[in-house]
Order: structure tokens, then C-alpha cells, then sequence
């Protein structure tokens, strides 16, 4: 169990370092308009994840308990899904682009809403967490629900330091993005090894 657990929190760190939507725009919020804005949007992306936990705990439950092999057919799209992924990043740009937009008006609340609309109506968070999460259930006699919860509170705890460490240090890291030229490749095919090794483990 607690190597499944410990596997489940190495992958989510990686994935959470990783450039992508979410922590450049925590990035890009705090460098423009302070740290607190960048802390606000964490907020807001963070119960996002608390939603789609919800949804893929009582979700994916109820079909593990009615179906074993529909749960099977989860499991396969979830290994297609990832190596899916693995191509995306393959076929990405390594070099990290910060956007220097900046937008007048801002209140910390206005950030909190951006950063959780951001994260419950993209459609690719929920595909996401229905592929991975589903993927690391570690016990046969653990209700399935508390699975999915004990997951998403390692998956919300580990993001959000991540990301509040990416906002309060985010004229050091924006620095360093933009003027290291191997860190994105680091990162770009850490992500690829890590989709391919959750594949394999899925299949074997």
C-alpha cells in the first residue's frame, strides 16, 4: 500500500513541477502582480481538485462496484490516455513562455474564481484525474471512495506546496525559467518517462 501511495506522490510532484497551464499562469500572476494574487489563484486551482476528486471518488466508484470489466475498460483508456499525453509532450516546444499579460482591476477573490474556473471547466483536468487516479487504488478492503479521497488529499497537498512555493519565489523562478536553456528538456522528458512508466505498471 505505501509503496503504491509513495509512487502515487513522487509522479504527482513531478507532474506538478512540470510546466503546464496551471503552475506558469500561478507563475506569471505572481511575478506581475504579487505574490498574494499568485497564492489566491493556488486557492482557486486546489478546490477545483477538491471538485473532481468528488466526482471521479463517487463516479468511478459506483462503476468498480457494478462493473469489473467496464473498471477494466477505465483502466485501458487510462493507459491509452497517458501515453496520449507522452506524444503531446513529445511533440511540444521545450522552451518554457511566460505571458507578461497583465490585467487592471484585479482583487484576490477575482484570482480565487479565475484559478477554480480555470480548473473545473477544463474537460481535460476531468479526463486526466479519471485516467490517473483510478490507476493507484492500493487496498481491496479500503472503501473505494476513501481511496479516491486519500489520493486527491496527497494529489491537492503536494500541487498546492509546489505551487505556493512557485508564487512566493516567482522572481527567482521566472529568472531562472528564462534563462536556463536545459531546465524545459529536464522537465519535457521527465514528464514523457513518467506517463510511459504509470503505462507499463497499468499493463503488467
Amino acid at each position: 500500500m505505501f509503496e503504491i501511495l509513495f509512487s502515487f506522490a513522487i509522479a504527482t510532484f513531478i507532474l506538478a513541477i512540470s510546466p503546464g497551464p496551471d503552475n506558469l499562469f500561478v507563475l506569471t500572476q505572481s511575478v506581475v502582480n504579487g505574490k498574494k494574487f499568485g497564492l489566491a489563484t493556488v486557492l482557486g486551482l486546489m478546490t477545483g481538485c477538491l471538485l473532481h476528486t468528488s466526482f471521479v471518488a463517487f463516479g468511478v466508484s459506483a462503476i468498480i462496484e457494478e462493473n469489473e470489466s467496464v473498471f477494466l475498460m477505465i483502466k485501458l483508456f487510462g493507459v491509452s490516455y497517458l501515453l496520449y499525453l507522452a506524444f503531446k509532450v513529445y511533440q511540444a516546444n521545450a522552451n518554457i513562455v511566460l505571458s507578461e499579460a497583465v490585467k487592471k482591476n484585479e482583487t484576490v477573490f477575482k484570482m480565487y474564481k479565475k484559478g477554480l474556473l480555470m480548473n473545473v471547466l477544463n474537460p481535460k483536468v476531468t479526463t486526466f484525474f479519471i485516467a490517473f487516479f483510478p490507476q493507484f487504488l492500493f487496498s481491496e478492503s479500503v472503501s473505494t471512495v476513501l481511496q479516491f479521497y486519500i489520493l486527491g488529499a496527497i494529489f491537492i497537498v503536494i500541487s498546492f506546496l509546489v505551487f505556493s512555493t512557485i508564487a512566493v519565489l516567482a522572481g527567482t523562478i521566472s529568472n531562472y525559467l528564462t534563462t536556463s536553456t536545459n531546465i524545459g528538456t529536464y522537465l519535457k522528458w521527465g514528464q514523457i518517462i513518467l506517463f510511459v512508466l504509470i503505462s507499463i505498471m497499468i499493463l503488467l
